[in-house]
């Protein structure tokens, strides 16, 4: 059994604050090695469930953050940026499951550092005319290889989320949020003891396979600034339907494909990265 695991890190246990998942934040550091010791719990359950093969995408801001020399031997991890896929670089119909670590709550949602994908610049995203984030356009597009989402760990309101967008899919709440920047905290060690625990139950479970998806899909998105919304026309099949907001149609891989080149523009035009 081949499994992908995509990692993110405002989900983590024990992190709630910018400091604790930016680059030169003063708990950083720290926090690379919180997020890697929850990627290696899913790894050891993955394991015990049956895989084969894992591999890993760090896919959190600067997609740098996993510590290679404690991470699981067993695993192959992809690191770094930029990636023409982004949080599921590397993913392909040859899979037969993917696990999703450390995940957090769109943008507009009161979860632990919640967001979508660039946290200063995206105000709003549509899949479909739904509401949709990070767990929503990952979900659509590995279902879209055929592949399921068998497990996600993250907050409280990531986990609502997940199972509102598809209610077959365990998820491993690691803490609780009580606002933006503030959570109760699972403690470490039973989260880690979930988080493998489930990981394995949820591989060893039956599971229904989705059917390669090749239909065109309807994504739209509202940023906060009007300039990146006037330069992405320049990409052709892409629509500005008012100051802030564009639309784009096209097959879920492709969709997810073009968003990722949506963000290194709007990176480009505000000079302003990613905030986690």
């Amino acid at each position: 059994m081949k499994v992908y695991l995509s990692a993110d890190m405002e989900g983590i246990t024990g992190l709630v604050d910018a400091e604790d998942v930016q680059p030169g934040g003063r708990d950083y550091e720290r926090g690379r090695v919180l997020m890697t010791e929850d990627v290696n719990a899913a790894v050891r359950g993955a394991f015990a469930g049956g895989a084969s093969t894992v591999l890993v995408n760090d896919a959190h801001g600067p997609m740098r953050n996993l510590l290679p020399e404690l991470l699981d031997p067993r695993v192959t991890l992809i690191k770094g940026r930029p990636k023409p896929m982004g949080m599921i670089e590397g993913l392909t119909p040859e899979y037969d499951a993917v696990v999703c670590v450390g995940f957090h709550a769109r943008a507009g949602i009161l979860g632990v550092l919640s967001h979508s994908f660039m946290g200063h610049e995206i105000e709003d995203i549509w899949l479909d005319d739904r509401p949709v984030g990070e767990i929503g356009l990952l979900h659509a597009t590995a279902a879209a290889y055929g592949v399921p989402v068998v497990l996600l760990t993250g907050d409280d309101a990531a986990c609502a989320e997940t199972t509102g967008w598809d209610p077959s899919v365990a998820t491993v709440p690691v803490k609780f949020a009580k606002d933006r920047f503030a959570a109760q905290l699972v403690p470490v060690a039973e989260a880690r003891a979930a988080i493998e625990s489930a990981t394995g139950t949820a591989l060893r479970a039956p599971r229904a396979t989705p059917a390669a998806d090749r239909t065109t899909h309807r994504l739209a998105v509202r940023w906060q600034n009007a300039s990146v919304a006037s330069h992405l026309p320049a990409i052709p099949g892409v629509t500005r339907t008012d100051d802030r907001t564009v639309t784009v149609e096209a097959p879920m891989p492709d969709l997810y494909r073009l968003f990722n080149l949506f963000l290194r523009v709007a990176t480009a035009i505000t000079s302003n990265p990613p905030y986690c």
